[in-house]
């Protein structure tokens, strides 16, 4: 682990919905940052790791500790404080149809922090042109934007109230792969230049190679592989094959 310190400690991680476990006893520890990527099968837990950190499920037990204190349990205004650490970019970008697109950007800005619109506005132009987007934009409306474009603006709503942690909740679903790696270069110049720690869950492998220091694979319930790129593409764990390369029958095989 980083010698920066853990920014995320995660142990004993328990969340089940009726008789269907999810998550069963999950580790994990992200580092000051580090940019930690999730795999993994559908429904196996990876949006509700996500969703625990950020305290949308509260899980059956276990404990998350975000720069060393404890998350599970804790009062409605230590979780706001909590919550101004993190910035999130969503799977269909989640953006306000209602609002102009600087707007967008400056939403946590103005209704977290409650700052200006003058100087949000100001801090919002500046960020869409960290992703390559002019402040003409800014002006136009989401329905006006296409599928790459609205991503960028997600990005830099993600980013501009510079968090200490972002999460990517799979970042280039429905773009097309050019755009695809636009934005994972995008990702990785935005949380290098903020400092930030990064986690992410994707099942795209170009994604996740390109934009993780570390990749995680979620297998019933607990982190089944950790391990570098590098680490994870070299593996012949039939598991983790079996998922990389599309193949139900090594990880059957495996059982």
């Amino acid at each position: 682990m980083s010698e920066r310190g853990v920014k995320i400690s995660v142990r004993d991680l328990h969340k089940s919905f009726g008789p269907k476990k999810v998550l069963a006893g999950l580790n994990l520890d992200v580092g000051a940052g580090e940019s930690l990527v999730v795999i993994g099968g559908s429904g196996t837990g990876k949006s509700v790791l996500i969703k625990c950190i950020i305290g949308l499920l509260t899980p059956d037990s276990g404990s998350i500790k975000i720069d060393g204190e404890e998350t599970v349990g804790i009062s409605r205004n230590a979780r706001e404080h909590v919550l101004s650490k993190f910035g999130m970019l969503f799977q269909g970008s989640a953006l306000f149809d209602s609002l102009p697109v600087w707007q967008n950007v400056a939403f946590g800005l103005i209704q977290g922090r409650g700052m200006e619109s003058k100087q949000a506005k100001k801090i919002a132009i500046e960020t869409l042109a960290s992703v390559g987007l002019g402040p003409e934009v800014g002006e136009l409306w989401p329905a006006e934007l296409s599928g790459g474009m609205q991503k960028r603006v997600a990005l830099a709503r993600a980013i501009a109230a510079r968090p200490e942690i972002i999460f990517f909740d799979e970042p280039t679903t429905g773009l097309d792969p050019i755009m695809g790696d636009v934005i994972n270069g995008l990702i990785v110049n935005c949380v290098r230049k903020l400092g930030a720690t990064a986690l992410s869950i994707t099942h795209d492998m170009a994604s996740t190679r390109k934009i993780a220091d570390r990749v995680a694979m979620i297998h019933e319930g607990r982190f089944h592989f950790v391990g570098t790129p590098d680490e994870i593409r070299a593996t012949d764990d039939p598991v983790v094959r079996g998922f990389i390369e599309g193949r139900p029958d090594l990880t059957a095989e495996a059982a």
